[in-house]
């Protein structure tokens, strides 16, 4: 018993007698074939330890982790290899030869076949490497890649900068080297894409390897832009010191140097403390690189640059060249470049101008014109109604010159279609009748207003006011209705602003005089539009009301032939600016205004259109300006006659220039010569708008309307002029059809504002018209 109990202690355990103690544990670790039947299997390692391998230590958690990520890593860096390398194997590099012209930014009429202009092909001028000054070329080394004969075409550090700024929103500067650069500037689009800048990196790198460092330089130095329409070295050189790139001194270099990051932004004459700060910054950069002294530093002064010149850019002599300024402007609007981006970037620009129109507008105004004195100055725009394409445009013979067709002069009666307008959307007919009787005297100005040519009529239809042109039924028309209603039609109608954009009246109330007051003088055209106004907003006439945005581009591809700007982006989807009813019966009452001031088109083709003149206060035949408006369904043209000062208009005969005159004749050959062979176009026939909610007169009286409405107080900001009719024994114009009888004289309404010449200023306080 003794040894058994011993045994049992601490002597080996019997195996037909399973320990008690571990039964339990023996049972947890059978399988399942043991409890079903195939004997007792016993686990061979104590469950105690199976436990301790299932829960995995945090460190082994994280090797685990880690070997995914690497094999991940590995993996992405396996399959981008692939990538880049079959990118890079099919990146083709054109040759370098053809890229100065593939930079060239070319302008077409809208056939898109027909060049009208080749920008910056006039001022770019070729060089080799070595017939450009060392110091020159150290200069723009040391401004935009100090590093350049050493990096491998991109740079890792500058790309990796440039990533971390556009990520955090900072500077977007910093990532380009020359090459790169050089990729951008002639290869692709200037866009900020991240595709677009991955296309930059493989042509760089490929490039690189392609061309040698100096052929890259050479390449860069000829095709850069230097501002004032200098591309290249050599034509920036020659533009900004009178020399070659030979020779160039360092001083002069770092000039140019500074430039080419912003030529705009840059340039010494309108920015010469900007520029001589960043050209000293160059200096110090040569001086680092061992390329300039530190003696030569200190002794260094900023050199003498040219003023500027007014280079053309490529600008087309001829008046196709104010066409191409307003095409270029547009782009800049549309895409929100700079002008330096569009002349540069190798755009393909197919404007709305019509060759054949543009044509018939210069030869038009030309035999017009032909042995009529120089002074006189002539504007045409014409524009498609149902789209705000512009269709022909003239604004004066020289295409860097004055643009007339953007010159802020009175319209004089030409504007008396948006009283009419106003009128009739207060429930005035167009058979509703007023006192044309002259003279009249009206609450808010001082002086009388008279009818051209003696003409009167005690009550006369608002139709036969029109096409009369009596000056006092629209000024009582306009003061009745409202000048400042009137001033809403109109600037709905031409789709202008409250103030003036530019010009000698820019910052200035539109239709107003210079004190910001709108009397009724609006009614017979007594403040300022532009010709491209007056011929848009004869086209929402004639477009039943409907006003579309003014246009010039039809369509804009970059270099490589993408759309940039699409035809069906730059056609809106247009504004009723005025209500389809009034626009018609507008229309319907300006359609005799052409016979009978002898200018019907051929054929006798319906047409709506307004004569309209202007005169200097207290003359009775001194005109300063002298209109012709209308248009059919299709086209509506503008025509516009003046000189560069406020001073009388004679034609060769020494007679004065009225609406339907000089301006007549031109606008009545140009709308013959566009629209023969083309469909004859119906305008509206019946009136639409019936009744009379204002001051109506009798058909027997003869007296003036009386006012009922109260008249607002004359003040020192009113119109204080006189309206004066032509002397009837004056000569008439000379024109190729008999001159208007006396009882229809041209009208001639004196302005309240004066009228500047081009790019003069008129003094603060002094009266104006």
């Amino acid at each position: 018993m003794h040894g058994r109990r011993s045994g049992g202690g601490g002597g080996r355990p019997d195996p037909r007698r399973p320990d008690p103690r571990t039964a339990k544990r023996a049972d947890r670790g059978r399988t399942t074939a043991s409890r079903t039947g195939d004997g007792p299997k016993v686990s061979a390692r104590p469950a105690g330890k199976k436990r301790g391998k299932g829960k995995r230590t945090a460190k082994q958690k994280r090797r685990r982790i880690y070997k995914v990520l690497a094999s991940l890593v590995v993996g992405g860096l396996v399959l981008l290899g692939v990538f880049v390398g079959v990118v890079y194997a099919n990146t083709t590099v054109p040759s370098l030869d053809d890229v100065s012209q593939a930079q060239t930014t070319i302008v077409y009429y809208s056939d898109g076949t027909t060049e009208m202009a080749r920008l910056g092909s006039e001022n770019r001028i070729a060089v080799t490497l070595d017939q450009v000054s060392e110091p020159a070329r150290e200069a723009i080394l040391a401004a935009e890649n100090r590093n350049f004969y050493d990096d491998p075409g991109i740079s890792i550090t500058g790309i990796a900068r440039a990533a971390w700024n556009n990520l955090t929103g900072g500077s977007t500067q910093g990532g380009s080297t020359i090459t790169q650069q050089y990729v951008k500037n002639t290869l692709l689009t200037a866009d900020q894409t991240f595709s677009r800048k991955f296309q930059e990196l493989f042509l760089a790198v490929k490039l690189d390897n392609n061309y040698s460092k100096d052929e890259i330089l050479e390449g860069y130095l000829n095709t850069i832009y230097f501002g004032r329409g200098a591309y290249g070295i050599q034509a920036a050189a020659q533009t900004y010191f009178g020399v070659d790139a030979s020779a160039l001194t360092a001083q002069q270099g770092a000039v140019l140097a500074v430039l080419v990051r912003s030529p705009s932004a840059y340039d010494p004459a309108n920015n010469p403390e900007g520029s001589q700060d960043r050209w000293g910054l160059v200096l110090d950069g040569m001086v680092e690189q061992g390329w300039l002294s530190s003696g030569d530093r200190s002794a260094s002064t900023y050199p003498a640059v040219l003023p500027v010149t007014g280079s053309s850019l490529g600008l087309p002599d001829g008046p196709e060249g104010l066409i191409v300024q307003q095409a270029l402007a547009e782009m800049q609007t549309r895409l929100d470049l700079t002008q330096d981006q569009v002349l540069s970037g190798g755009y393909r620009i197919t404007t709305t101008v019509n060759p054949t129109y543009q044509q018939a507008a210069v030869e038009t105004v030309n035999s017009v014109m032909e042995g009529e004195p120089e002074t006189l100055r002539q504007a045409l725009v014409a524009v498609d109604p149902r789209t705000g394409a512009v269709l022909a445009y003239y604004g004066g013979t020289s295409g860097t010159g004055f643009d007339y067709a953007q010159a802020q002069r009175p319209p004089g009666s030409s504007f008396k279609p948006y009283a009419m307008a106003t009128a009739l959307e207060q429930g005035i007919a167009i058979n509703s009748r007023r006192d044309g009787s002259s003279p009249q005297t009206f609450p808010d100005r001082t002086q009388p207003v008279r009818n051209s040519g003696g003409a009167s009529c005690a009550s006369c239809t608002l139709v036969q006011a029109m096409t009369r042109s009596l000056n006092t039924t629209f000024y009582g028309l306009a003061y009745e209705v409202g000048p400042d209603n009137v001033r809403t039609t109109a600037l709905a109608a031409m789709g202008l602003g409250d103030t003036w954009q530019g010009g000698t009246l820019d910052g200035a109330k539109v239709l107003a005089n210079r004190e910001g007051f709108t009397g009724a003088a609006i009614g017979i055209g007594e403040y300022e539009v532009r010709p491209v106004d007056q011929a848009v907003g004869f086209a929402t006439l004639a477009n039943g009301g409907v006003r579309h945005a003014t246009h010039y581009i039809a369509q804009v591809t970059d270099s490589e032939g993408g759309l940039v700007v699409t035809p069906e982006s730059v056609v809106d989807a247009g504004t009723q600016a005025i209500p389809a009813e009034v626009a018609s019966d507008t229309t319907l009452s300006t359609e005799g205004v052409a016979e009978y001031s002898r200018r019907s088109l051929d054929d006798d083709r319906p047409v709506a259109s307004k004569t309209g003149t202007q005169g200097l206060q207290g003359s009775v035949s001194d005109n300063t300006d002298a209109w012709m408006v209308g248009y059919t369904p299709s086209i509506s043209t503008a025509v516009w006659m003046g000189s560069d000062t406020p001073s009388a208009i004679e034609n060769a005969d020494g007679g004065p220039i009225f609406g339907s005159g000089l301006p007549g004749q031109i606008w009545q050959e140009f709308m013959d010569r566009v629209l023969d062979g083309t469909p004859v176009e119906d305008l509206p026939t019946e009136q639409i708008i019936d009744g009379d909610t204002g001051n109506s007169v009798p058909e027997e009286t003869t007296q003036a309307p009386v006012t009922t409405s109260q008249a607002p107080r004359p003040t020192s900001e009113a119109p204080e002029t006189t309206t004066q009719a032509p002397v009837t024994t004056t000569p008439a114009p000379v024109t190729t059809t008999p001159a208007p009888t006396t009882t229809a004289a041209p009208t001639t309404t004196t302005p309240t504002t004066t009228v500047a010449p081009p790019g003069a200023v008129i003094p603060p306080g002094q009266p104006t018209r």
